[in-house]
C-alpha cells in the first residue's frame, strides 16, 4: 500500500466521505469502523471507481486496547500509515443527571481515548520519518459547553486543545495536526444522539458530510491548524470570544431544547 490514510468511521458520514475524497486524491485505505456490511460496500466501491487499495478493519473503537489492536495488525502487515483521520465519535442528547454511564464511558473511550493513543503509536514512525498528517474531528461544540450534552461537548473540546498543544510540539518533525471543526451536518450523527428533535437541528437544513470531507481534506493538506466549516460557524466560534461565559452556557442551553 502506498500513500496510506487510516480513517475511523468509515461507514458512513463524515467519514464515508473522507474515505472517498483520499481515494480521489490517489491514497490507498485503511478503513475501520464497527458496520462489517457498509465498511466493505465502500471498499468495492472506491476500489472499483478509484482503483484504490483498501484494507478493511471491523472494530468497536469505544472499547479498551482497540487502537493498540489496529496498530499491531497492521505493523505485522507491514502497512505504513502517512496519514491518520480520527473521525469516529457519537455524542447522547440527554441530562447528565439522567444519562446512562455506560454510554457516556464508551463515548469519552471512543471520542478521546482511543483517538489520543492512535496518535501516541503511530507519531514515533511518522517522526522518523520526518513527515506525517494527522486529522483530528472535533466539533464547533469544542468552543463552549453544551447542557444537555454535556460529556459530548467536553470530548471534544479535549480533542480541539489536545490537537492544537501537539500541533505546536511536532512542527520541528515535519508533522501537522488539523482540528477539523464542523458544524450541524448531515451525516447520521443525530440520529445516534437522538437529536433530531433539539432546536439546533429541527427543520434546519444542514451541511452535508461531502461538503465538510472536502474542506476538511484540503486544511489537512494545507496543515492548517484548526479549521472551522462554513461562515456562519466561523463567525459563531469568533463571537464567543466576546460573549459572558453564563450568557453563552444559556444560549447553547436555548438552542438545544427539544422544540414543542
Amino acid at each position: 500500500m502506498k500513500n496510506t490514510a487510516l480513517i475511523t468511521g468509515a461507514s458512513g458520514g463524515i467519514g464515508m466521505e473522507l474515505a472517498k475524497e483520499f481515494a480521489k486524491h490517489k491514497h490507498d485505505l485503511v478503513l475501520i469502523a464497527r458496520n462489517e456490511l457498509k465498511l466493505n460496500q465502500l471498499a468495492e466501491q472506491l476500489r472499483q471507481q478509484f482503483k484504490a487499495e483498501v484494507m478493511v478493519i471491523i472494530k468497536d473503537l469505544s472499547q479498551k486496547g482497540a487502537a493498540a489492536f489496529i496498530f499491531n495488525q497492521l505493523k505485522s502487515a507491514d502497512i505504513q500509515i502517512d496519514y491518520l483521520v480520527n473521525n469516529a465519535g457519537f455524542g447522547d442528547f440527554e441530562m447528565f443527571i439522567d444519562a446512562d454511564w455506560n454510554k457516556l464511558e464508551e463515548m469519552m473511550n471512543l471520542n478521546m481515548v482511543t483517538l489520543t493513543q492512535f496518535c501516541k503509536l503511530f507519531l514515533p514512525g511518522m517522526k522518523e520519518r520526518k513527515g506525517g498528517k494527522i486529522m483530528n474531528v472535533a466539533s464547533t461544540a469544542a468552543f463552549q459547553p453544551g447542557p444537555t450534552m454535556a460529556v459530548y461537548y467536553a470530548t471534544k473540546a479535549f480533542v480541539l486543545h489536545f490537537s492544537e498543544a501537539i500541533y505546536d510540539e511536532l512542527k520541528p518533525y515535519n508533522i501537522t495536526v488539523t482540528a477539523l471543526c464542523p458544524g450541524p451536518t448531515e451525516s447520521g450523527f443525530q440520529e445516534k444522539a437522538d437529536l433530531h428533535n433539539s432546536k439546533l437541528i429541527k427543520g434546519k437544513k444542514l451541511e452535508s458530510s461531502a461538503e465538510v470531507a472536502a474542506y476538511g481534506y484540503k486544511a489537512m493538506m494545507k496543515g492548517k491548524a484548526v479549521a472551522v466549516h462554513g461562515l456562519v460557524n466561523k463567525l459563531m466560534v469568533e463571537s464567543i470570544r466576546f460573549t459572558p461565559r453564563n450568557l453563552v452556557v444559556k444560549i447553547v442551553r436555548n438552542m438545544q431544547n427539544e422544540t414543542r
